[in-house]
């Protein structure tokens, strides 16, 4: 007996599985009965979950990352290996 389930998730991550799954020759539906068939066997999740943590260097790095990766933050551009390095050895 089959039965239907209706589930919100982001549209990118949508376009993006279907995208990954069809790549494998399976539809969004197979791939997820795939997952909750091992989450049955596991009894649980069929794959580790946790945070990562990261001390607060690290964090700040990240964060950096994400605010360059989204243009919230520009960075400066040298036109040589050796430009960046003279502007480095003079703040030190």
């Amino acid at each position: 007996m089959n039965t239907s389930m209706t589930i919100r998730m982001d549209s990118d991550i949508k376009l993006a599985s279907q995208e990954l799954f069809r790549s494998l020759g399976v539809d969004m539906t197979t791939a997820i009965n795939i997952f909750l068939r091992q989450a049955l066997i596991h009894g649980g999740f069929p794959f580790e979950i946790k945070q990562p943590r990261y001390n607060a260097e690290t964090e700040a790095a990240l964060q950096e990352a994400r605010d360059i990766m989204s243009g919230r933050k520009q960075v400066k551009s040298y036109a040589s290996a050796e430009e960046a390095f003279e502007e480095m050895d003079a703040e030190c």
